[in-house]
């Protein structure tokens, strides 16, 4: 591909198909896109998780009428599934990891508020099975939160990664612009101190929450983020809205979708602007919700052809 126009983009393999000029660029120099909460196949009928507030969990075990539908709108942040996500281009991925209260297995569970129908360890399988049909494109997964894991359950839960991806994991003390020559398709990012024990485990990649509910505030702190300049390896760029617990009982009709959509032209014209790249205010991973009723991908992927 000679170059990278917004139309002509192959979403499923737009690695594989970047200029040849950009295959030295390191992935921490690129533009990313990436998917917020991504797993948000939520579960209406689970528990809580155990972190929500005694007063909320009151209110929904009195309430549920009203704020299961309420979770259900405001904790789901993607329109598609994983295999939809891989295929749109997304290449980060925001995964909120727990262990259910009660539960005597040792099932996983991705997490937005309560608990997702898919299991953790199984969707990642079926991520490895896709990247085995895709050998040039490399993941960014960022595991975080691990509600309800003790020592014992992070290590039996890196010992399910390192089986699952095996030679695909990227060793942290690999330079990220070696990545597809060393055959290495996975960078694993695990926000836990765990990472001192596993050399195939990254520490957390910081990532740039503006917590508004709108556009105009949104850019606002990002662009104050960038004139910070940005950090040395990856990094997020959050574009994802949120609003507080008294807006969402106030306004029934609104969803976090319905936001994201009403906000998406002002967001649009922004991200058009940017570029990644090594100075202080260029963007690397860009991430958002509702990544598939909006040309996200393409305009994030595009921002690269600023490089050539």
């Amino acid at each position: 591909m000679d170059h990278i126009g917004k139309g002509d983009i192959n979403h499923e393999e737009w690695m594989s198909c970047l200029p040849e000029k950009l295959w030295d660029v390191p992935l921490t120099h690129l533009s990313i896109p990436g998917s917020h909460d991504a797993m948000s196949c939520l579960d209406i009928t689970s528990p809580l998780l155990r972190s929500e507030s005694d007063t909320f969990r009151l209110l929904d075990g009195v309430f549920c009428c009203f704020t299961r539908p309420a979770i259900y709108r405001w904790a789901t942040t993607q329109a598609g599934l994983y295999l939809m996500q891989l295929t749109a281009g997304i290449r980060y991925f925001d995964l909120r990891i727990a262990h259910k209260q009660y539960d005597s297995s040792n099932e996983l569970y991705f997490t937005h508020v309560i608990y997702t129908h898919a299991t953790v360890v199984e969707t990642l399988q079926t991520v490895a099975s896709w990247l085995e049909s895709h050998p040039k494109e490399i993941i960014i997964l960022a595991c975080s939160h691990f509600e309800g894991l003790d020592y014992k359950r992070h290590e039996e839960f890196i010992y399910s990664l390192k089986k699952i991806f095996g030679s695909k994991l990227c060793p942290c003390n690999v330079r990220n612009s070696h990545l597809w020559t060393s055959g290495y398709q996975v960078v694993l990012s695990y926000e836990d101190q765990s990472t001192s024990r596993h050399k195939e485990l990254w520490p957390a990649i910081p990532y740039l929450w503006a917590n508004k509910p709108n556009a105009e505030e949104l850019i606002h702190y990002l662009e104050c983020q960038k004139q910070l300049g940005r950090p040395e390896g990856f990094f997020v760029a959050g574009l994802n809205l949120t609003t507080d617990r008294c807006f969402i009982a106030s306004h029934p009709r609104v969803s976090l979708r319905t936001l994201t959509m009403e906000n998406w032209n002002r967001v649009k014209k922004w991200l058009e602007d940017q570029k990644p790249g090594a100075e202080p205010t260029c963007l690397n991973i860009i991430a958002g919700d509702f990544i598939g009723p909006v040309p996200f991908c393409s305009l994030v992927i595009a921002l690269n052809k600023k490089l050539l």
